[in-house]
Parts: C-alpha cells; sequence; structure tokens
C-alpha cells in the first residue's frame, strides 16, 4: 500500500473538503481530527463492544454483602 498520494482539496459549502483515495479509506462513520503544526491527523474512533468496555475495567476490591441471606432457600419454595 503506498503511504501517500498528492491529493486535491475542495470547497463543500463553507468546509473545506479532501477525498480519501479508496487506499487511505478508514473503517466506520467516525473520526477523530486534530492539527499538529501544519499537518492534519485523522484517527478513526474505534467502536468498543460493551464486553471489550468491562474488559477494561479496574477490579474492585470491595467485598459485597450477600443480600440473599434472609431469602428462603430454593428448597423451601412451593410454587
Amino acid at each position: 500500500m503506498q503511504t501517500q498520494r498528492h491529493v486535491r482539496l475542495f470547497r463543500n459549502g463553507r468546509n473545506q473538503a479532501i477525498r480519501i483515495p479508496r487506499e487511505f479509506e478508514l473503517e466506520g462513520d467516525e473520526a477523530i481530527l486534530r492539527k499538529e503544526g501544519n499537518r492534519l491527523i485523522v484517527e478513526p474512533i474505534e467502536k468498543r463492544g460493551l464486553l471489550k468496555i468491562l474488559g477494561g475495567l479496574k477490579k474492585l476490591d470491595e467485598t459485597f454483602p450477600d443480600i440473599d441471606d434472609e431469602l428462603p432457600s430454593l428448597e423451601d419454595i412451593t410454587l
């Protein structure tokens, strides 16, 4: 894959725009744009699923109370 390519800038209403060539397409439909000096950096926003978010959380060191102490056992429940 090429690492650079000459492209043209154009106007889209009041915004300046650029067409991204197919070989540089980003996944998803959102990105972060930031400026560093004369460079524009475009980074795709990674969609994170719930399991990935939960996997990144720190483990809790707390002991939770046993909330079913006062409930009858399953053997004692009649339907």
